[in-house]
């Protein structure tokens, strides 16, 4: 055999030795369950310090602080993985997250959600496709990378979140705090897909409205509009409020939303109760943004109360306000994982994405993020989660490529 065929033979058994090597540990990380705010997620965690650890990998555990927005005191919030490099340059980033979805009705899925198989070339199980494949994968990546770290400018970060399910993403939020962490200059999130690379997303502006009335008795023979009469009819005006139909900015596809999430009030029959809340969440654009759907919201309320008047005006509790992102195809790490993919054969385009992701947290600290490519899917936060595992060895040649060509540029 000539060299260069034994080179060839030897790339392509290495190549199919590795990707055995990720989907055994995606495997054992989907039969470890670690369903957010339901799982404890110390044994998911040990299946991967243990793997790090005989791979010769540094790594540590991220821990939340107090307060609402991240993971509770002292809780595991993630792990985070660190390879410097022996020249000057900016921190790139991998992340994905160890912690799941619910299972749902376990009686609706066809195979067990924890059984982690395969299955005519489908790894089955909850966090298949989000995201414990893409974890398995950054890992290896990662080892892969180590023998030449001296080579390389500035470094690269793997986030293993376990606190991102829960909407508080308290692992990114931890990594982002720690004063002994390299900030990153971007971020790669590894949600799965490999027909785009999401270089965008809606934003966010959550609130809780409170509309109030006097309470009485169901009974009573004068007739009061109660609060969940009140909040009804603030369903309606919010239901038919104007938004625009398109961004201002050419390079931002999706227009803004409104949507009424949560509706609750009263208990029993007897009264008609003082207090009903309401959740609004509406989707934010550069051409709509968080003021502006405040403004919105809050011109909404006080036409309710003028309409409808009560002895208390409705109360605005802001929840959340994350800023939507956008990058150009020429940002990095876009432009990385764009050319990669497309050098891996995938036909990709840059997407912007209706739900908000991490990527929104990021954008709101000044750090550009891509947020998804990956293998195909099915199931996701659904039943019968799997992904397709034919297109692991090219998926995990993109981001080897786009992280080399970040890591090696000055």
């Amino acid at each position: 055999m000539s060299d260069e065929k034994r080179q060839v033979t030897e790339t392509a058994t290495g190549s199919q030795e590795r990707t055995e090597s990720v989907v055994r540990l995606a495997q054992e990380l989907i039969r470890h369950p670690s369903r957010a705010g339901l799982d404890n997620y110390g044994p998911v965690l040990r299946v991967v310090e243990e793997w790090l650890s005989a791979h010769g990998l540094p790594h540590r555990r991220l821990y939340g602080d107090t307060g609402a927005a991240g993971a509770a005191a002292g809780k595991p919030a993630g792990l985070l993985v660190e390879l410097p490099g022996g020249r000057p340059g900016p921190w790139w980033t991998l992340d994905a997250c160890l912690d799941t979805a619910p299972y749902g009705d376990e009686n609706t899925w066809s195979f067990p959600p924890a059984c982690g198989d395969v299955a005519d070339g489908w790894l089955l199980g909850r966090g298949a496709a989000d995201s414990k494949l893409a974890a398995a994968m950054f890992c290896h990546l990662a080892t892969d990378l180590l023998p030449r770290t001296d080579a390389l400018h500035g470094g690269l970060a793997v986030l293993l979140d376990v606190d991102e399910h829960t909407g508080r993403f308290g692992g990114a939020r931890a990594y982002l705090a720690d004063p002994t962490a390299a900030r990153p200059a971007g971020v790669m999130i590894g949600y799965p897909g490999a027909t785009e690379v999401v270089v965008g997303g809606r934003g966010l502006w959550r609130a809780t409205l409170a509309v109030h009335a006097p309470a009485g008795h169901s009974g009573a023979r004068r007739k009061v509009v109660g609060a969940i009469s009140r909040a009804a009819h603030l369903v309606r005006l919010l239901d038919a409020a104007e938004l625009p139909t398109a961004d201002a900015d050419p390079h931002f596809p999706l227009p803004p939303k409104l949507s009424v999430t949560s509706f609750h009030g009263g208990h029993g029959f007897s009264v008609t109760p003082d207090l009903c809340e309401v959740n609004v969440d509406v989707r934010t654009t550069p051409g709509f943004a968080a003021h502006d759907a405040e403004t919105l919201v809050r011109e909404t309320a006080a036409r309710l109360d003028a309409e409808l008047p009560a002895p208390r005006p409705t109360d605005i509790t802001l929840v959340a306000d994350w800023p939507p992102f956008r990058l150009t195809e020429d940002e990095q790490p876009a432009r990385a994982l764009l050319h990669a993919a497309a050098d891996a054969g995938f036909a990709v385009r840059p997407k912007t994405a209706g739900p908000s992701n991490i990527g929104n947290l990021l954008a709101g600290e000044g750090i550009r993020a891509t947020a998804g490519f990956g293998v195909p899917y099915e199931g996701l936060h659904g039943i019968d989660e799997r992904a397709h595992l034919a297109e692991l060895p090219r998926v995990f040649a993109a981001y080897r490529q786009a992280v080399l060509s970040l890591l090696q540029a000055h």
